[in-house]
């Protein structure tokens, strides 16, 4: 599901959660259209540079990103301290209610 907000479209796959993540531990290197500022590896055991890279990858990826690097139980566990623009926020809140999985 894409949905559009503001000028950058927030993409959440309606299958995310239906198996683990691609990606889930050690050092990542993010592809340039995410992490297009220039420091693009991150250490998925260091809880902040996991943050880091799920609060990128909600806002700059594509379903297929999302799919790779998001782990919805992690995500879940990450939700309620995590520092996303508002509109991210806003838009994976309404898909995470939708399934029941945040009130």
């Amino acid at each position: 599901m894409t949905v559009t907000r503001f000028w950058r479209p927030v993409e959440i796959p309606d299958d995310l959660g239906d198996r683990p993540a691609a990606v889930r531990s050690g050092r990542v290197k993010l592809p340039n259209h995410i992490a297009w500022s220039g420091q693009g590896e991150y250490d998925l055991d260091d809880p902040r540079g996991r943050e880091h890279v799920y609060e990128l990858v909600m806002t700059e990826g594509n379903e297929d990103d999302v799919r790779t690097y998001i782990d919805l139980d992690v995500l879940l566990g990450m939700w309620d301290t995590m520092r996303i623009a508002p509109y991210v926020r806003e838009q994976w809140a309404e898909h995470l209610r939708s399934r029941g999985l945040i009130p």
